[in-house]
């Protein structure tokens, strides 16, 4: 794994590194995790401020103290930690692969949502857009969502881990499918 930019001086997050090389080799985040500040993303403009408002129906002052990307954009393997109140939305999409890394015989990023606390409905979505089902998701559920899915919080204080395959596209059109957009599209 390579180096990156790790906050310090945090209370539930320690980042474990080779005292060789600095790299990071494991990430301890505890139960009582607030420390979203601390974390990416920072969304400095009023673009990034615009966006966090159309897709995920949330002020973004508040994304900022309730979302948290752990990870280096560039790893595998993305930790993100998700803090918001009933009405917090993520309209039905699916994450594609970065073309510089393309994922054997599937294509689309595999995402697992862990409820720590709260509740949120999840909406399960094929690709070609077919609604499949909802899930409600509470404390200690989790949900492996291999193509389309929506996220919505139902409780105030929902908390989710999430964790997907990486890397991090540079930006969300990189990153994800709108199915709505797909669908109308066709």
């Amino acid at each position: 794994m390579t180096e990156f930019a790790t906050p310090e001086g945090l209370e539930h997050v320690k980042y474990y590194k080779s005292p060789r090389d600095n790299r990071v080799v494991a990430i301890h985040i505890r139960a009582g995790f607030e420390e979203f500040e601390s974390f990416p993303p920072f969304m400095d403009t009023e673009e990034e401020h615009e966006h966090i408002r159309k897709s995920y129906n949330v002020d973004p002052t508040s994304e900022r103290r309730n979302k948290a990307h752990i990870t280096d954009d560039n790893w595998p393997l993305q930790v993100i930690m998700l803090n918001r109140d009933p009405g917090g939305t993520t309209a039905a999409h699916y994450h594609v692969p970065d073309p510089e890394f393309p994922l054997p015989d599937h294509p689309t990023r595999h995402q697992i949502l862990l409820c720590q606390r709260g509740k949120a409905r999840i909406g399960v979505y094929a690709t070609e857009g077919d609604f499949l089902g909802d899930v409600i998701l509470a404390p200690n559920d989790l949900i492996l969502m291999v193509e389309g899915h929506e996220v919505e919080f139902l409780e105030k204080g929902t908390r989710l881990i999430e964790i997907k395959q990486g890397p991090f596209p540079e930006t969300d059109e990189a990153d994800k499918v709108d199915l709505k957009d797909k669908v109308a599209a066709e």
